[in-house]
């Protein structure tokens, strides 16, 4: 078990991601120690970023208990931003990833004697699927396990669902909108939900809560598309996917991760608000907004 005061360094899982690597990033403007949880079949050149930056990287692996022990050595606080929907190696599930994978984790920071654990999940959605049932399992395993936490449900990051790999495609002027495209959403952008994770080590008045987090005004899908136009000067061509035809996705025999993109793209076609006027209070946060996002990717059309 950890020795608490040896105990300095932040332990982040999934540190060669977008949001990894961006917690990374402002934990080490922060001045603070930074251990990156990184895997054998990692991408090299995202693990030399992360050492360029002054992130130690360890190896480990959440389906390998033994590779977590000896990676938590020396922790303090951990944040977990893992999730198998991007990463798809080989024996990547959500089961395996989302569900017994994190719940490894924060068995073994128990064990480790870390004080306090960082998850980031996502905002509550309508229906039931794979991933939301592993999150919520997840969620309520940290809150039973006497750890000090903070839960972190954001929705839709802007820089996946409004970007090319999900159909928003902005240079070619291009767009998928999922379902009538009418229901807002508070997009949020990744750096923000990486300075929430920050800020709440050490903030007190974020311990052991869960906070939704959103961006500073909910958007349809068709009035984001309305700001793109008006920043690029063009019309985007639309391809409408409906809402039937998403439901047939999710209800039909497939693989884990077509049915699990099937049912986060009808959340995107529900829409989700979320009401941060409280969550500012505790986290005063300057929060990125769509415009800001647009003419940033719109040098790039």
């Amino acid at each position: 078990m950890n020795n608490p005061q040896n105990s300095s360094a932040v332990l982040v899982a999934g540190a060669t991601g977008h949001l990894g690597g961006e917690i990374c990033r402002q934990l080490i403007e922060e001045n603070k120690q930074v251990k990156g949880l990184v895997r054998t079949s990692s991408d090299v050149n995202k693990i030399s970023q992360l050492e360029q930056l002054g992130v130690k990287t360890v190896f480990g692996d959440l389906k390998d208990k033994a590779s977590l022990q000896t990676a938590l050595q020396g922790v303090y606080a951990v944040i977990s931003t893992v999730s198998s929907t991007l990463s798809r190696q080989t024996g990547d599930t959500i089961q395996t990833v989302d569900d017994e994978g994190q719940i490894n984790l924060i068995d073994a920071a128990v064990a480790a004697g870390v004080n306090y654990f960082v998850f980031i999940s996502f905002s509550p959605m309508p229906g039931e699927f794979a991933l939301q049932t592993a999150k919520r399992k997840v969620e309520e395993h940290l809150t039973r396990s006497g750890l000090n936490y903070t839960i972190l449900q954001p929705t839709c990051f802007m820089e996946i669902w409004l970007g090319p790999a999900v159909g928003f495609d902005y240079v070619n002027g291009k767009a998928t909108i999922f379902g009538e495209g009418k229901n807002r959403l508070s997009w949020i952008a990744i750096k923000d939900v990486a300075s929430f994770a920050v800020a709440a080590l050490d903030n007190p008045a974020a311990r052991n809560r869960i906070f939704e987090l959103g961006g500073p005004a909910a958007l349809s899908q068709l009035e984001v598309v309305n700001i793109f136009e008006t920043k690029q000067g063009k019309k985007f061509e639309l391809t409408f996917v409906p809402e039937d035809a998403l439901m047939t996705q999710l209800a039909e025999e497939g693989d884990w991760l077509s049915k699990t993109f099937a049912a986060l793209m009808l959340g995107v076609a529900h829409g989700s608000e979320i009401e941060m006027t409280g969550t500012l209070k505790v986290f005063p946060i300057q929060l990125t907004n769509v415009n800001q996002y647009a003419e940033k990717v719109s040098t790039y059309a």
